[in-house]
């Protein structure tokens, strides 16, 4: 796929996995957990310039990333969010969010200040990531096939 990857998201973000249609990425951020999904298709940067097909593969690896964050946290609620406003590339947040983390009940947008993850954590973070977000979808329709 033809992709470049926006540079403040390569700056905030680490790898995790590549999905068939997105990039996943972890916000460098250990105050809370929060994976980015970045479709891996050049000048994206509205959800209507995705094909039918694509937009449907993005709400499902968007949901299993969702899933998977709130299985790993026990988060007490998930925040899906697109915005766009500082970083034009189409990308999708998926925060998992506690009643007692330091932003609650407001968007974790300018709360405080972002604590990077310290590399053991971090190594740590990213295998459970992995191991995780490799099961199978639950209850998700695969889209597999272009409309």
């Amino acid at each position: 796929m033809d992709f470049d990857l926006h540079p403040r998201l390569t700056a905030d973000t680490v790898l995790v996995t590549d999905w068939p249609l997105c990039q996943v990425r972890l916000m460098n951020d250990r105050t809370y957990p929060w994976l980015v999904l970045i479709p891996r298709l050049a000048e994206i940067r509205e959800l209507w310039d995705l094909s039918a097909h694509d937009r449907g593969r993005l709400m499902e690896e968007t949901s299993h990333a969702a899933q998977c964050l709130r299985d790993l946290t026990q988060a007490d609620k998930m925040n899906v969010a697109s915005l766009g406003n500082q970083v034009p590339q189409l990308h999708v947040h998926v925060i998992a969010r506690f009643t007692n983390d330091p932003a609650w009940p407001n968007p974790v947008w300018g709360a405080r200040p972002s604590e990077a993850y310290d590399h053991p954590t971090l190594a740590h973070t990213l295998t459970n990531l992995r191991e995780t977000l490799k099961r199978p979808p639950r209850n998700l329709q695969v889209v597999s096939q272009p409309v």
